[in-house]
C-alpha cells in the first residue's frame, strides 16, 4: 500500500550518493579517533530523511562531510552526479544555534541570499517565504524580538528563498520547548510537501524522525556505520498514538539496543 508522501524510488538515481565513506581526527598525542567506517548511502530527490544513533557516533559529521563542510578521509560523496568538494548555494544548512543575522530584520533574513536577483522578483519570492513560514506581519522584527521557534521559521525561510535544491539539518528544533517542536514539525512537513525540497536531517530524537521521515537512517556506535534503514510507510499528518507509529518507534529503539525510556536492552 503507498501513503501520502510515500516515494518510490526503486528505479530513480539517486540525488545524494555516498560510497564507503571513512572519517578520522587526529587525538591526543599519535592517537587516531575514528569516527566513521564504510557508510553507505542514498537519498533520493524529494526525499525526506532523518538520520539517528547514540550521542557522539557521527551523526553531524556525517552531515557535514555531505555538506561540503569536512572532507571524508576515505570514499566519496556526490550529490546529482558530481563529487563534493565543498559548500554549495543550492545545498542550506539549517542549524540548532541560531543562524538568523540579528542586525537584519526578518525580511532582510530572507532575502540575504537574493541580492543578485531583480528587486521586484526578491520582494516577491521574500514576501511568499515569509507568508509560507507563517510570520507574516514580522517583516520589520529584528530576530531579538522573536521566538527561538520564528528564528527558526526564519532560517528555514532564507534557505526556501535561495532556491535550495536540498536542506541539511542538523537538530535545528533541539533547543525548542517541547510544544514548540511539535508545531515545528508540522509546519516543516507541510512546507516539504509545498516544496518539494530533499531534506537531510539530523536528529537524536526518535520520535522526531518517525514523526517527519520517508526514511530512517539508523547509525551505529562509533566508529559509525549505518546499522539499518527503515522505511516509515505510515501516511501523514502522523497520529504519534497509532499502533503503525508505535512499533516503527520501538523497531528504531531496538536496532539502536535501547527501550523505550532510553535505557539498555538486557543482553
Amino acid at each position: 500500500m503507498k501513503f501520502a508522501g510515500a516515494m518510490d524510488n526503486a528505479d530513480l538515481k539517486p540525488l545524494i550518493q555516498v560510497r564507503d565513506c571513512w572519517k578520522s581526527f587526529p587525538g591526543k598525542a599519535s592517537e587516531t579517533i575514528h569516527v566513521l567506517e564504510h557508510v553507505n548511502l542514498d537519498i533520493h530527490e524529494g526525499e525526506f530523511v532523518c538520520i539517528v544513533g547514540p550521542s557522539g557516533c557521527g551523526k553531524s559529521t556525517l552531515l557535514n562531510i555531505i555538506g561540503g563542510f569536512i572532507k571524508e578521509s576515505r570514499g566519496q560523496v556526490r550529490v546529482d552526479g558530481s563529487p563534493v568538494n565543498g559548500p554549495s548555494p543550492k545545498r542550506i544548512f539549517v542549524f540548532q544555534e541560531n543562524g538568523v543575522f540579528p542586525w537584519l530584520t526578518v525580511e532582510e533574513n530572507v532575502g540575504f541570499g537574493l541580492m543578485s536577483r531583480p528587486q521586484k522578483e526578491r520582494e516577491e519570492r521574500v514576501s511568499h517565504y515569509i507568508e509560507m513560514v507563517g510570520l507574516k506581519g514580522f517583516e520589520k522584527s529584528y530576530p531579538r524580538e522573536l521566538s527561538g521557534g520564528m528564528r527558526q521559521r526564519v532560517e528555514i525561510a532564507r534557505a526556501l528563498a535561495a532556491d535550495a535544491d536540498v536542506l541539511y539539518m542538523d537538530e535545528p528544533f533541539g533547543a525548542l520547548d517541547f510544544l514548540t517542536r511539535l508545531k515545528m514539525r508540522a509546519d516543516l512537513i507541510r512546507i516539504w510537501q509545498a516544496e518539494k525540497k530533499t531534506i537531510l536531517f539530523v536528529t537524536h530524537d526518535i520520535e522526531e524522525a518517525v514523526q517527519l521521515a520517508d526514511r530512517v537512517v539508523v547509525m551505529s556506535r562509533r566508529p559509525a556505520t549505518v546499522a539499518e534503514t527503515v522505511t516509515v510507510e505510515l501516511a501523514r499528518p502522523r497520529d504519534l498514538d497509532a499502533p503503525g507509529y508505535l512499533s516503527t518507534r520501538d523497531r528504531i529503539f531496538d536496532i539502536m539496543g535501547m527501550d523505550v525510556h532510553g535505557g539498555g536492552l538486557s543482553q
